[in-house]
């Protein structure tokens, strides 16, 4: 299947959808694709349907008869039979649809699957009943069937534990937001330091580019400001409510407004669930089941500490939506007044750097680490990223370790590769070095690690001084990352 020109990258995406759709073995197969919304989904299996002669049928909100009467429809003018398609029920349209592939491999896709299910709960089990493995429908059959669906929560379910489909499926696929290097290439960003402030606001999700925001990509550094101004806080653009109606597409959001405050908490800071809890002024119980929700959407994301592994942090995964808790909901009245945007992203500006870019750019960080850094730059391969708070008993403090990478465990003590610091807005000096060549005594002393080999990685997306630069030349553990490398650019 030759991808079409018009999309961009999702090379990875393409080559696993045309090996399980090419794939010549008979039987019928199951393939499961889910991802955010405005990832590009329906855009690229709509094109993996067109590239190889598949069907295509997208669900809506809508009532189980309707949902059969319109498939019913959809196969009629697909196949073009001397009597047209009536389903009595899903069972005779999945073996209608199995039935496409009696001659060859056969892409069928039903988008927005969770729309089907929550209209009639027993569809899984009726998918299921018709893979089931012996069954003469199924191995006569080479219809490549793809379930897609943007709620993660149900998607997330939908394979797992005693569900119905457990065991079913051959491709279990899903579509990410672009990192912060392909979203630059994107957006078309040349210059690293605009490219991360825009990536801070939407993200990596492509939608927000061509339909939301019509093509406008910041031009230049100083355009960054007006930019803002006229796409994501002005009323006008289907940007501007982005955020709100990402929570209310979720299924198993209910009570929105708690919900709401749980992720204004994290935006706020509070990134434990006791100074969620205090925020909230609830108990930490109380809190517990909207935390594991929002982490279910995909919206809330858990971090635990590479130094202490019973205590977490959190962070709302979606950029858009941190940006609005950080920005727009605390003066949603005056933005949605035409002429006010301008007024309140002046006030807003030190705010979106200390409560958005700042925790952006340290995420960021930990991102290049995990799946950009060189690995001789890090003395090894990272097994896993993240940051995380080591004590200092002598001093009675806790010194926060912005980025931390673990090497792969080979059963004897497991080595610290690479301790950071990131700063967004601070040119950094020697002092900086010394305060994690600090830290890295500690954690020495703590025993847990082997820090023989640690590197200590100062990142900085305003530069280093004279000092840092001739201390890093100096010497072979400490190493100066700024926005060029951690873009790919040096």
């Amino acid at each position: 299947m030759d991808k079409p020109a018009e999309m961009f990258d999702r090379d990875y995406e393409w080559s696993a959808l045309t090996r399980f759709i090419a794939d010549e073995q008979p039987g019928a197969a199951l393939g499961v694709v889910s991802g955010r919304r405005r990832q590009g989904k329906t855009f690229l299996l709509d094109a993996a349907c067109r590239a190889a002669g598949g069907f295509y049928f997208g669900a809506t909100e809508a009532t189980d008869v309707e949902s059969l009467r319109r498939i019913s429809a959809m196969l009629t003018a697909h196949l073009q039979p001397a009597s047209p398609y009536h389903f009595a029920d899903w069972s005779e349209a999945v073996d209608a649809l199995l039935a496409l592939g009696a001659e060859r491999p056969v892409p069928v896709v039903i988008d927005e699957f969770p729309y089907l299910a929550k209209a009639n709960p027993e569809l899984p089990s009726v998918i299921q009943e018709a893979f089931r493995p012996l069954r003469d429908q199924r191995t006569s059959s080479r219809t490549r069937l793809l379930l897609c669906g943007s709620a993660l929560s149900f998607m997330g379910k939908l394979l797992s534990g005693n569900a119905p489909l457990r065991g079913r499926a051959g491709l279990e696929l899903v579509v990410r937001t672009l990192d912060h290097r392909l979203a630059a290439e994107f957006w078309d960003i040349t210059d690293p330091r605009l490219a991360l402030q825009v990536n801070a606001i939407v993200g990596g999700t492509p939608a927000y580019r061509r339909e939301f925001t019509r093509g406008d990509t910041p031009d230049g550094p100083d355009d960054f400001d007006d930019w803002v101004v006229r796409t994501v806080l002005n009323p006008e653009t289907p940007l501007f409510r982005e955020a709100r109606y990402l929570l209310a597409e979720e299924p198993d959001l209910r009570d929105t407004a708690l919900y709401l405050s749980v992720l204004a908490a994290v935006a706020d800071g509070n990134t434990t669930r006791g100074g969620m809890a205090g925020y909230l002024e609830r108990k930490a119980t109380d809190i517990a089941h909207p935390i594991n929700v929002l982490e279910d959407a995909g919206l809330l994301r858990r971090d635990a500490d590479i130094f202490r592994e019973n205590r977490s942090t959190y962070r709302i995964a979606e950029p858009l939506i941190g940006f609005y808790h950080a920005i727009m909901r605390p003066a949603w009245d005056r933005l949605e007044r035409p002429g006010s945007a301008a007024r309140v992203w002046q006030a807003s500006r030190r705010r979106f750097t200390s409560n958005v870019l700042g925790p952006h750019f340290e995420q960021v960080c930990r991102d290049w680490a995990l799946h950009f850094a060189d690995p001789d730059l890090l003395g090894g391969l990272p097994a896993r990223v993240g940051h995380g708070v080591v004590h200092d008993p002598k001093a009675r403090t806790g010194h926060e370790v912005d980025v931390a990478a673990v090497g792969i465990d080979d059963g004897a003590k497991p080595k610290l590769l690479a301790i950071g610091e990131a700063k967004w807005n601070d040119t950094m000096g020697i002092a900086h070095s010394d305060r994690l060549r600090h830290i890295r005594d500690l954690i020495t002393q703590a025993g847990r690690y082997d820090t023989s080999q640690t590197r200590l990685l100062c990142f900085s997306g305003a530069g280093f001084n004279d000092k840092a630069r001739s201390a890093a030349d100096a010497s072979r553990d400490v190493h100066l990352v700024d926005l060029s490398l951690l873009y790919g650019l040096a």
